[in-house]
């Protein structure tokens, strides 16, 4: 699964790397420690109903999906992950992924790969991350939630959440941890991003043509145990 990531770009940086039209986000703090339930942006295709045209967005979501049938947020902090192989029978995510995809940024992820010594399991911190420290852009799916305790027009009624896809981890990483998020490749944005791909069955076949990761492995300090710390020296080897 994919629990705790790391975003440290500015709007800038992103809003030139997606290709954005508009971003709806002033600015974002960096983080080396993402966690469920965090607001964290992502970046999705929509199409305006007046003029029909196609314009791709930045927003913000929080990680940890709340589909809008929901009664409330309590179950968020479950659904920060969706598996590839039932993401289109899944009851909460089966909307979603035919209507409300979106591509979620990141410099890299962490994973802890359990070793056994003596006996005795421990984990060891990992920080997986494209060659050439490039971005990443994870498969991902956003829900809007109506809050029922709030009046129809109120500011705070909808809730933008997401989660992000992961699939069986590749022999390369599969030792390091048996799933992975699902990375988009930059020739697959658009289509991934597609309004107009609303059938499960091609959502089914986009998903499919998603290629394996080619991450590179570090292993980091214990500090990114604690959601309490953030920062560069996160993702710094040991």
């Amino acid at each position: 699964m994919c629990g705790r990531y790391v975003m440290a770009r500015a709007v800038g940086d992103l809003v030139a790397e997606f290709d954005v039209d508009e971003s709806l986000v002033e600015a974002i703090e960096p983080s080396y420690n993402v966690a469920p339930t965090d607001p964290v942006p992502i970046v999705l295709d929509r199409r305006d109903k007046e003029t029909k045209e196609l314009s791709r967005k930045l927003v913000t979501a929080r990680w940890g999906l709340v589909p809008a049938w929901s009664k409330d947020t309590k179950g968020a902090a479950r659904l920060i992950n969706a598996r590839r192989e039932t993401v289109t029978e899944k009851p909460s995510f089966r909307k979603a992924a035919t209507q409300r995809r979106a591509l979620v940024p990141a410099d890299g992820y962490f994973e802890w790969q359990k070793e056994e010594v003596d006996g005795k399991v421990t984990k060891i911190p990992t920080y997986l991350h494209a060659p050439g420290e490039g971005v990443l852009a994870f498969a991902a799916l956003f829900e809007n939630w109506p809050d029922p305790t709030l009046p129809q027009g109120h500011p705070d009624r909808w809730l933008r959440t997401c989660t992000i896809i992961t699939g069986p981890a590749s022999d390369a990483l599969g030792y390091i941890h048996d799933r992975t998020p699902v990375i988009v490749p930059k020739d697959l944005w658009a289509d991934w991003l597609n309004p107009e791909i609303t059938s499960e069955s091609d959502v089914r076949s986009l998903i499919d043509t998603m290629p394996e990761p080619h991450l590179m492995p570090r292993v980091v300090s214990s500090l990114v145990n604690s959601v309490q710390n953030n920062g560069p020296e996160l993702i710094e080897p040991v």
